[in-house]
């Protein structure tokens, strides 16, 4: 209790203070920066690129904690139920846009219950193929699996995923009837891919560019609307006539709805600048990353559009999950 009496004593005053003043003065102590995945992981890196900026502009550590689990939804519902104005979190498309879609019983709503600060990385997908089925083009997959309707099967990171949901949009486009393995994660999968048991999937690029390059997988089409500049060499799906296919996995800067406006909007500008900066910028390029650094406006209006397309697709497909 001692050790809590300074801050106890100083919350009135830091109340009573304007809404720029009391910004200015944030924070008062070191920041949380939840990252709802484990250490290593693409959201992880991107969470650890900001803070370093935000500590260095702040003047208070920003220390990131690891909450994996429930997809990333048990890390998101700490950040969203945080009441002490120095939490604050990164998280992907799941547990931010379709969530609330995905599980009934979801122990937070995303648009109640947080604020959407920054997106900060995007990364397209790429529809890679087992050698097995020597295929080059998304034609030739689609030409294959309409040959053997049901004999084909792919893996997705999980039900609800961007890789699963990226491949049913696909079946649905193009009338395929092929078997969807769920894993719990990339690794499994993509064994399972190379040593033909599955014969597709959707994956982030940078995490399977390397494997296409050395021919232990088909590299087929970006989900991108223009070539990714970290696999220059594959074309989109657009421009191989698969339209209305354009998607990425994306990482975005998030608070509990309750931090005040003045010290997200200080988040937001922060968040843009670390973005700017050469060394962060080169960093996350080399994690296989397009970096985006918006306004809170724009990432609010991408997530919307996220909610209505992969929502609609949740509804039409009748996913439901538990926690």
């Amino acid at each position: 209790m001692l050790r809590r009496r300074p801050l106890l004593a100083a919350a009135p005053a830091l109340l009573a203070l304007p809404c720029a003043a009391r910004a200015q003065a944030w924070p008062q102590r070191p920041v949380r920066l939840i990252v709802p995945f484990p250490p290593g992981s693409t959201p992880d890196i991107a969470g650890r690129a900001v803070a370093a900026h935000f500590a260095s502009v702040f003047g208070q550590p920003f220390v990131v904690e690891n909450r994996p689990g429930g997809g990333g939804t048990t890390g998101t519902d700490q950040i969203a139920k945080a009441t002490d104005d120095h939490t604050i979190g990164v998280s992907i498309n799941a547990p931010i846009a379709t969530a609330d879609r995905l599980y009934p019983r979801l122990p937070y709503s995303p648009q109640r219950d947080l604020a959407l600060v920054s997106l900060l990385v995007r990364a397209p997908q790429i529809l890679v193929a087992a050698p097995q089925l020597n295929i080059a083009t998304p034609a030739e997959f689609i030409a294959a699996a309409r040959a053997r309707p049901g004999a084909m099967s792919y893996a997705s990171t999980g039900v609800g995923s961007a890789s699963h949901l990226a491949m049913e949009a696909l079946k649905i486009a193009q009338n395929l009837d092929i078997t969807h393995v769920a894993y719990t994660g990339f690794p499994q999968a993509s064994v399972d891919l190379i040593a033909g048991r599955v014969q597709a999937m959707f994956a982030i690029a940078a995490a399977v560019i390397g494997q296409a390059r050395e021919g232990r997988m088909r590299a087929l089409g970006v989900t991108a609307a223009q070539r990714f500049r970290g696999a220059p060499e594959v074309p989109t799906l657009a421009e191989q006539g698969i339209t209305g296919l354009e998607s990425y996995a994306w990482i975005g800067l998030i608070s509990p709805s309750g931090l005040p406006a003045a010290i997200r909007g200080r988040l937001e500008q922060e968040a843009i600048a670390a973005l700017r900066v050469a060394e962060t910028r080169t960093r996350l390029e080399n994690a296989g990353f397009e970096v985006m650094g918006t306004t809170a406006a724009e990432f609010q209006a991408f997530v919307e559009a996220e909610r209505r397309d992969w929502g609609g697709l949740i509804e039409r497909l009748g996913i439901r999950l538990e926690l």
